[in-house]
């Protein structure tokens, strides 16, 4: 099973006596521990035990998980970093009795429920006690998202919060804050606060309630410089000054909206599609697609401009010529005043 399916079935209350979470993506196994905290003990601490099987072995802890609970009719026992399910031994090498584990495992009790965690990459297959585990156990293979899969897990968590969202909010969101779980929940959690259940998010939405990341802040640096808006280009660099960005930093931020501009006007120029610019630049697709309706406001020669003042700009700050916030304001009044021909 992947994240999204276990937590449907936290969410109906559809609990198994064992539960198996591996995988490198700690966003997912601390979000599922968490649920499983919730629906099981509903984070009753009396009645949760945690281990390190790098430290205790594998008997103990199925001794506690065997001794009724003193209090409630429940109990979680936590058992991490289960090493023995590699082909590694763990940093300290505690021998475990694995042969007690299997037994428990074809015949778990139905007043504690097991939670073992193995936070790695693979799990040695070929192991006896691997194979028993997936067999017995409620498995979640918490791995890493890649970017092509990342829209269909933000539209899993979109359904589950029972909000919709425009294709551009989602364009808005991968190029934005690409694999960052933490922030991408985050993020949707706020626009189904912000639109109830059953709403849209629309890009105005998205525009209005998104966190500001570096990357967005720069996308909108550009977009004031385009429309030559000096006072909106300064109130933005204002607003990351006090998030403490560098100048020198935004100036490469910078540089790389203007350069994917450049890039994507000369490919243009040379019959590409967006597809093929897409795999040609190594870009996102959202991000070329916002090129594209970008570059036909400047010729290749303003692009140059651009892409000179910013490399002097950049030498400038990093020789001391000049306070850099100094520095960054004048750049930005010379690309502002600076038309598209």
């Amino acid at each position: 099973m992947d994240y999204i399916e276990v937590v449907k079935q936290l969410n109906k209350k559809q609990l198994a006596p064992l539960y198996l979470f591996y995988g490198t993506e700690s966003f997912f196994i601390q979000q599922l521990k968490n649920k499983l905290k919730r629906v099981t003990i509903n984070d009753d601490i009396d009645n949760l035990t945690v281990y390190d099987l790098d430290e205790t072995p594998i008997e103990d802890v199925i001794s506690d998980v065997e001794t009724f609970p003193f209090f409630g009719e429940r109990k979680l026992i936590i058992a991490n970093n289960a090493s023995f399910l590699t082909a590694k031994q763990g940093k300290n090498a505690v021998e475990h009795q694995l042969e007690i584990l299997e037994t428990y495992l074809s015949n778990p009790v139905d007043y504690s429920i097991l939670l073992i965690i193995a936070p790695y990459e693979k799990l040695d297959e070929r192991k006896k006690i691997t194979k028993l585990l997936k067999k017995q156990a409620t498995v979640a293979h918490c791995r890493e998202v890649k970017e092509y899969e990342l829209r269909k897990w933000m539209k899993q968590l979109a359904d589950q919060l029972k909000i919709e969202i425009t294709d551009e909010v989602y364009g808005m969101l991968e190029s934005e804050i690409s694999t960052n779980l933490h922030l991408l929940e985050s993020e949707l959690h706020k626009f189904s606060l912000y639109v109830g259940e059953g709403g849209l998010v629309t890009k105005e939405i998205a525009n209005q309630l998104l966190s500001h990341t570096a990357t967005s802040s720069s996308l909108r640096l550009a977009d004031a410089v385009m429309k030559r808006d000096l006072a909106q280009a300064i109130e933005i660099y204002k607003d990351l000054e006090k998030q403490k960005e560098e100048p020198i930093a935004l100036v490469g931020l910078l540089a790389f909206q203007f350069r994917i501009l450049l890039r994507v006007k000369l490919l243009k120029q040379k019959g590409y599609t967006q597809g093929q610019m897409v795999k040609q630049l190594g870009a996102h697709p959202y991000v070329i697609k916002l090129a594209l309706e970008r570059e036909a406001k400047f010729t290749v020669r303003a692009l140059h401009y651009f892409m000179n003042q910013l490399a002097e700009a950049d030498s400038l700050m990093k020789q001391g010529g000049m306070e850099k916030d100094v520095a960054f304001e004048m750049l930005l009044y010379q690309l502002v005043k600076r038309n598209g021909a």
